[in-house]
């Protein structure tokens, strides 16, 4: 079936309130049961003086190290954020997508808008370079753009895929590239809203997308345990790696870009040197249930979510496990993001909440070359006040884990 570009046109806000804020409730409306009246006058209760005589001020705004957690009503598969202000987008398993401003104040996060425009869960969203679109796709085999400040659908590509959609990446402000539950990989031009490729090599789901500085070579990682190297410019498949003995199921690009790294079901972590796609150069195990998805942090940093809730700090070469971001107890993390100002990440789990964590001081993490024996206990170095817990006070004070499995660890 051909994809449809179908371009919408906004609502007047005069006579048509946009369909996205149908689950949002107007910022400016009052709640009866807790809006106070006016004091009347020589009413006791009004008197200007009463606080001076106690000797007491109003408490100020409580600040806190992170945002408070986001509860969200379904589970989310996806979070972004913005790339240059404090607000975040989440899409879940029932197909809406949320937008919240988050804050170290307490009690300042707040929702911004929502959409219910995907029929079927919301697979991935992205924030395009300016902040000003956004990006979703969906099982229900849709592209969707939106406008990221009112959160009203400008563009919609129907039937874009044969196969729900699974993974997103915008290569800049015009291509997108897309891949599906079967396999296929789509590269998009957005001003046409046509496929400009069209490619199946790999025989299962694509997990993830990653892309080179030059915006040249397109890597995707498979469910059939082997990588894709696909040529934009030449607009055809390059190879594919040897396939690994599980799923691989995040892919990104470390060190300058002179390594790629694969996250697995398995639980290990695949490098790959550039331009040596073929075989891994090295592999190890962090000895988690899996690695759902990998996020860079620094060129030698990379952040690790997995199916155990917990998130590790991992350093690449040499290949050490930093120590325990945080967790979602006993819940299957589904994908991490970081603030535009690195000091934040953000996590979504099973447990429908959006965490963040400080990650401000792990840019300066120094990576001894030496292993430290394994504490007895096996827990890992906490990187944050809440790496094991908000109330675990020893938290801070547990030794880093020996995790390295590397066959090698060179460079």
């Amino acid at each position: 079936m051909a994809a449809s570009t179908e371009h919408v046109e906004a609502a007047s806000p005069a006579t048509d309130p946009p369909e996205t804020d149908k689950h949002l409730a107007p910022e400016t409306a009052r709640d009866p049961e807790t809006s106070d009246p006016e004091p009347a006058a020589g009413d006791p209760g009004s008197d200007p003086d009463e606080d001076s005589e106690d000797g007491g001020e109003p408490p100020g705004p409580v600040i806190r190290d992170t945002p408070q957690d986001i509860r969200l009503e379904a589970i989310a598969n996806t979070v972004a954020l913005h790339p240059s202000r404090d607000v975040l987008v989440c899409g879940d398993v029932d197909g809406d997508v949320y937008a919240y401003a988050y804050s170290c104040t307490e009690g300042e996060n707040r929702e911004l808008w929502s959409s219910g425009h995907h029929m079927k869960s919301c697979r991935q969203v992205r924030f395009s370079a300016d902040g000003l679109k956004l990006f979703s796709v969906s099982r229900d085999k849709a592209v969707h753009v939106l406008d990221a400040e009112r959160g009203q659908l400008v563009t919609r590509i129907r039937g874009a895929h044969e196969a729900p959609i699974y993974s997103l990446l915008l290569v800049d402000e015009n291509i997108l590239a897309t891949g599906d539950d079967a396999g296929t990989v789509k590269v998009w031009d957005m001003r046409k809203g046509t496929a400009i490729m069209d490619l199946k090599q790999h025989d299962d789901y694509i997990s993830g997308i990653a892309v080179d500085q030059s915006k040249r070579i397109l890597l995707t990682s498979s469910g059939d345990g082997t990588m894709g190297v696909f040529n934009i410019k030449r607009r055809r498949f390059e190879l594919l790696s040897e396939c690994q003995s599980g799923d691989l199921t995040s892919v990104a690009l470390m060190k300058r870009g002179r390594k790629v790294v694969c996250g697995s079901s398995e639980g290990t972590i695949y490098i790959f040197n550039w331009n040596g796609f073929g075989a891994t150069s090295d592999r190890f195990a962090i000895k988690a249930e899996s690695v759902e998805c990998i996020l860079p942090v620094t060129d030698s940093i990379m952040c690790t979510a997995s199916m155990d809730g917990c998130i590790r700090a991992v350093n690449l070469l040499p290949n050490r496990v930093i120590g325990c971001i945080g967790q979602h107890v006993g819940e299957p993390i589904e994908e991490l993001a970081k603030s535009w100002d690195t000091r934040f990440l953000a996590s979504s789990a099973h447990d429908q909440l959006i965490k963040f964590w400080d990650i401000s001081s792990l840019p300066n993490t120094t990576v001894n070359e030496y292993r430290k024996r394994k504490k007895k206990d096996g827990r890992m170095k906490s990187l944050t006040k809440k790496a094991h817990g908000d109330n675990d006070f020893f938290s801070g004070t547990q030794e880093e884990e020996e995790e390295d499995d590397s066959d090698s660890g060179s460079d």
